[in-house]
């Protein structure tokens, strides 16, 4: 697994959409995940796909967002529509090349992004 690179933060009005991507290399032989982390929080679960192509979301974006991966680019994206101001956060692509139980948890995953902010303003 190579590094990773999140692109596609910015600021936007709730209501808004945007889409957020991260080169990956070795992407295909992961799996991979969205975090976010607010100021004063701890970092969450945002979204994950496995290798297999199976994907969960927290249920805050449920509806909202949409993870998917393409392995033939080594891209992940994050399509987020319907932001809210509760959406703020910096955004982390990351991924696991190891098998494990629990995808939804951060300490599973042993590379990161650099992150990108989203700032959904009210």
């Amino acid at each position: 697994q190579g590094q990773l690179v999140e692109t596609g933060g910015g600021l936007v009005q709730a209501g808004g959409s945007l889409r957020l991507s991260c080169a990956a290399p070795g992407l295909s032989d992961s799996h991979m995940a969205w975090f976010r982390q607010a100021p004063g929080k701890e970092r969450e679960f945002v979204a994950g796909v496995s290798i297999f192509g199976t994907t969960a979301y927290t249920d805050a974006v449920k509806g909202r967002f949409t993870i998917s991966r393409d392995d033939a680019t080594n891209t992940l994206t994050l399509q987020m529509n319907t932001l809210k101001p509760e959406d703020t956060a910096v955004y982390y692509c990351a991924a696991c090349d190891r098998p494990t139980s629990n995808l939804r948890e951060s300490a599973a995953y042993p590379y990161w992004g650099q992150g990108t902010q989203v700032t959904v303003s009210a």
